[in-house]
């Protein structure tokens, strides 16, 4: 019988109550939404009120970025010289969503700008020599690099040898050698005095836009027609939904609500989402993959086509298409998890990082499996593609562990490696792997030490559900949704409930979820909870949850819901 995950137990961490003093603070809020917001800094009336607005609370000049005079200059001289200009974007949503602004962006100044985004498969990520000659051969003088590039020492020094200037545009950490662009943009420079570190590659591209036309003005072009591009890139690519990041969403989230793009009106209607009421979470888990599907599946330039498509019939084609793509993708994907989890459970107990990797695994595919291991077994883990004498691999990781800073004391035995603290890309040779296993466990080993590794679900309150009533619901749903757009850094409202009974359990989608009522006296919920199958059979009769509150819409009804994320078992309450 194979091996299955074993079932982590999680450790609930509730927010402490808000002292009346800072709650005081906040007259113009209700109570309930002043601890939601006490649990995530905010501490005034006014930060109040800016965050419910979406206000940013810097606003920055994009000027504040280094390099970004250069590269406005730059662009403007090719520009006014009639220069052939290249896009040259990652295969993910963050570069194609990038791709697509400066293409459109540079359209309505009357070019025709060269797109590039290479192949996962035959070229892999960033800029590549083969590609860098193809664009020169083309008559490219000027290449704008988005989402990659800043690691591209190489690569540049060749495009400057064939007489094109680079504007680089990247988000990712910096190395210690700049390649010799033009210009770089990228506020993880050391000495750069931009204050908001954490904007995507789409956000920075989207910010050179702003910078140009605040530059040399044009009444024709609003930057803002691209906000819906930078919500998808920055959601889809997981970044920090605070600060700047937040209230770009959320504008990117009313333009698409109000004025969809043909594309993403096609792309809406395959996945199921209703525009009108679109989320930072639709954007994640319906937009996001199947955009990602094109890249991960075959090429990302169908993602890029149906983003700047405005014919009815060609989107419609082109989203009916990433829709298959996406369904072919969850398919390998559920096989790669399936191998990838049970060769990690075969390992070492003792290792703190995970490494899988197999000449059958979909090289579009390992980042996601290395996902899915993490949320298994809670451990670091890097699953790779074999192909021929290499591994191409992504590592993704836990909060406890920077793997961007792990991969750095290994970088000896890699051929090349990037990212951020969370997730990586890296190559190696295989006559390396052992060496770098071995390695990799003991830097991982040293940094975290007797570390106990559980995942932490963050409470924000504890609910005692049966002094809850039918008339406190739609004030707390209203409170929940002032926290949209939620994600990573700005999570959902999570709550807990004890001493609940389960009742008519059953499991759902093949026997992956489990559905669920739950009651405590004379209240009763219906609850869903999605990868947790497993309880179906064991299910206590008595149960503590830590779950999220959502409206469920279901043959033209609306209920409200729990999304169940954790299950302890508890006792009875005392008669």
């Amino acid at each position: 019988m194979p091996k299955t995950p074993r079932q982590l137990a999680k450790r609930w961490i509730t927010s402490p109550l808000i002292p009346p003093n800072i709650s005081r603070q906040m007259p113009d809020v209700s109570p309930f939404l002043r601890q939601l917001l006490y649990n995530r800094g905010i501490e005034s009336n006014e930060a109040a009120l800016a965050y419910i607005s979406g206000d940013s609370p810097t606003n920055p000049d994009p000027f504040q970025m280094l390099g970004m005079h250069e590269a406005v200059e730059v662009l403007h001289d090719a520009i006014q010289s009639g220069q052939k200009i290249a896009i040259y974007g990652d295969y993910d949503a963050d570069g194609v969503t990038s791709s697509a602004i400066l293409y459109e962006f540079l359209a309505q100044l009357g070019l025709d700008a060269r797109v590039y985004i290479p192949n996962r498969f035959d070229e892999g990520y960033g800029l590549n020599l083969e590609a860098i000659e193809q664009l020169a051969d083309e008559g490219v003088k000027l290449l704008i690099t988005v989402d990659c590039g800043i690691s591209s020492v190489a690569e540049v020094a060749r495009a400057s040898e064939l007489g094109m200037r680079v504007i680089i545009t990247d988000h990712h950490q910096v190395p210690e050698v700049l390649p010799d662009a033009a210009a770089i943009i990228n506020p993880h420079r050391p000495t750069d005095p931009y204050p908001y570190k954490e904007l995507a590659g789409v956000g920075i591209a989207w910010k050179l836009v702003v910078a140009y036309l605040q530059r040399y003005p044009n009444p024709e072009i609003d930057p803002d027609q691209w906000l819906d591009l930078v919500a998808i890139g920055t959601v889809v690519d997981v970044a920090e939904l605070n600060g700047e990041n937040r209230s770009l969403v959320k504008r990117g989230l009313a333009l698409m609500r109000m004025h969809p793009r043909q594309g993403l009106f096609s792309l809406s209607q395959v996945a199921g989402i209703k525009l009108d009421q679109l989320n930072a979470g639709h954007l994640g888990f319906g937009i996001g993959p199947r955009l990602n599907a094109a890249g991960r599946m075959d090429s990302a330039m169908a993602a890029f086509e149906l983003l700047v498509t405005q014919e009815l019939f060609e989107a419609a084609r082109l989203a009916q298409d990433l829709d298959n793509k996406n369904q072919e993708r969850k398919n390998l994907l559920n096989e790669i998890e399936e191998i990838a989890i049970q060769e990690a459970l075969a390992s070492d107990e003792d290792l703190k990082v995970i490494f899988v990797a197999s000449e059958d695994f979909n090289q579009g595919l390992v980042g996601l499996a290395a996902g899915r291991i993490v949320e298994s077994l809670y451990k670091p883990a890097i699953v790779g593609h074999i192909e021929g004498d290499k591994i191409v691999a992504s590592a993704r990781s836990i909060e406890e562990l920077n793997i961007h800073e792990t991969l750095k004391e290994c970088e000896d035995l890699l051929e090349k490696h990037g990212g951020h603290a969370m997730a990586a890309g890296l190559t190696l040779k295989l006559e390396n792997v052992d060496a770098f296993v071995e390695r990799v466990n003991q830097v991982a080993t040293e940094k975290l030490g007797d570390m106990t590794l559980l995942p932490i679900l963050r409470i924000d309150y504890d609910i005692d559900l049966a002094r809850l009533k039918p008339e406190h619901i739609p004030g707390i749903l209203n409170d929940v949704a002032q926290l949209e757009p939620t994600g990573h850094k700005n999570p959902d409202a999570l709550f807990s409930s004890h001493h609940c009974q389960a009742l008519r359990v059953r499991t759902v989608g093949n026997g992956a979820h489990l559905k669920f009522s739950v009651r405590d006296g004379q209240q009763e919920f219906d609850a869903i909870a999605f990868r947790q199958g497993h309880w179906v059979n064991d299910m206590p009769e008595y149960i503590d949850i830590a779950y999220t509150v959502e409206i469920n819409e279901y043959m033209g009804m609306r209920n409200v819901q729990l999304n169940v994320k954790d299950i302890k078992k508890s006792e009875p309450k005392p008669a």
